[in-house]
Parts: C-alpha cells; sequence; structure tokens
C-alpha cells in the first residue's frame, strides 16, 4: 500500500527537493502539491493547488516546510480532515507554538527543525556534554547557510542552544544571549551566543563549542546534500502514519532517550 502524500511549498527549495525525493522512494505517491501563489503549469504531472479542503483531500499525510502562517493554515484544515502532518517550518512564536500543540490533540503531528539523522544525534550530544560539564563552562553557538537563508539564527541553531539548556535543566528563553549576523569572530557569554553567516549555496555547518578558559570542546555538524533533509521527513512521514495524535519529534523516530 503506497502512502499518498501532499507537498505544501511545493516552488521553494524543500518542496522541490521533497518532490524528487518522493518520486526515488517506493512507498510514497504525491497525490497533490500546494503552493501560495498561482500556478499555471503542471510540476511532477500535477497541477499545484492553493491550500484548501479539496487539495488535501485524497491525502495520508501532508508535509509542510513553509513559513509559519502558512503551516498554521495547513494545520487548521488538516486538523479538519483527520490528515497527519509533517513540519519542517521554523521561525514559530510562542503563541504559535501553543496552536500547533492544540492542534496535536486532534491529528498525529511530528515537528522538527531539522530532519537530519545527524543534527538529531547532535542535539542530544549537545545536551550530554553540556549536563556533564555544568556550569564552569561557557557555550556559543555558530551556523553557517546559503545567502538565501532569510531567519537567523537558524531553527537548527536554536534547537542546539536548547540543547545546551536542557542540560543546564534551564529555559532557553532566559539563556539567549547575542545574536551576531557575519561576524568572522563572536565571544563567549554568560547566556548563549549566536553567530550565523549567510554565504554563497552553503546547505548547512552548525558547531556548539563549550570553553572553561583553559579547554574547548567543540560539537559539529557539516550538510552537503540538501536531500538529507527530504529523505529525513520521508521517514519521518513513514513512522507517523502509525501515530495517534500527538506531538511528536525527529528524537521519537530515532529512539533517543
Amino acid at each position: 500500500m503506497k502512502i499518498n502524500l501532499t507537498i505544501t511549498g511545493c516552488m521553494g527549495r524543500m518542496g522541490q527537493q521533497l518532490i524528487k525525493s518522493s518520486n526515488k522512494n517506493k512507498i510514497f505517491k504525491i497525490v497533490s502539491l500546494t503552493e501560495n501563489f498561482k500556478i499555471n503549469r503542471k510540476i511532477n504531472n500535477i497541477l499545484p493547488e492553493f491550500n484548501n479542503v479539496s487539495s488535501f483531500k485524497k491525502t495520508n499525510i501532508i508535509i509542510d516546510f513553509t513559513v509559519p502562517k502558512c503551516t498554521l493554515e495547513v494545520l487548521k484544515i488538516a486538523s479538519k480532515l483527520k490528515k497527519r502532518v509533517v513540519i519542517g517550518t521554523t521561525g514559530f512564536t510562542k503563541n504559535q507554538e501553543n496552536l500547533i500543540k492544540k492542534y496535536s490533540k486532534k491529528i498525529p503531528i511530528l515537528k522538527a527543525g531539522n530532519m537530519s539523522l545527524g543534527i538529531n544525534l547532535l542535539m542530544y550530544l549537545t545536551e550530554i556534554t553540556s549536563k556533564s560539564l555544568g556550569n564552569n563552562f561557557l557555550s556559543k553557538v555558530f551556523e553557517v547557510h546559503h545567502k538565501h537563508k532569510k531567519d537567523h539564527p537558524s531553527g537548527t541553531a536554536l534547537m542546539l542552544g536548547k540543547g545546551i539548556a536542557i542540560g543546564k535543566n534551564k529555559d532557553l528563553n532566559r539563556l539567549i544571549g547575542k545574536k551576531y549576523l557575519n561576524k568572522k569572530s563572536f565571544p563567549y557569554g554568560k547566556k548563549i551566543n549566536f553567530n550565523s553567516m549567510r554565504k554563497g549555496k552553503v546547505v548547512g555547518e552548525h558547531e556548539v563549542k563549550f570553553s572553561s578558559g583553559k579547554e574547548i570542546i567543540t560539537l559539529n555538524h557539516e550538510a552537503f546534500d540538501r536531500a538529507l533533509y527530504s529523505e529525513g521527513a520521508l521517514t519521518a512521514a513513514k513512522w507517523l502514519m502509525r501515530k495517534k495524535p500527538g506531538l511528536y519529534s525527529m528524537r521519537d523516530v530515532l529512539n533517543f532517550k
């Protein structure tokens, strides 16, 4: 049995990548594509539609890498139709996060700031390192992405910041320090400082550093093929098909304790 799939934001970078990866994957069949502007030509032999009841009717699962406003629009329709949703969108406000939690009481939702196996392992290691090193070490997060990426720090950098916070048993919002953009170097602080570089076609580099002043521990991950995100999203979608309503993450898929 094939899993019927809808890809929202089909003209975006990740939308295009998801179409490619889905076509190579024997488990999925793309039944609809959506976009927030009118497209008069077929993509992948499907005419893209707007997000609405008819575009989601025949699907089993929706994969959404768009913008927060669009994601919430998708969830509203999906919860009415009882459709599962995988969310790769980042940059939600606290209120929007609460809305997603509310929808997850009705439908299974998997939300991840990053769908990569390696990044989710890095997050796990960041938590362990932060917990083990305690308060004698200061930490900072560095990330590099292609020049088209608008948000900074990236959702993944914030996710790693959250890993540091979890290790210290603290709330990330209270630990966020300065947010730098395109700095060659940046300092450690009492809080977690972030530095984002935007250049060229970089798919994604993330680095977490812990320093005591006498030694530095560095955890890092480099992505050089966008397919790892779309393949991760498809793995998540397949996994979510067997789940009850609730809010899940890649940690659940990968079974990290």
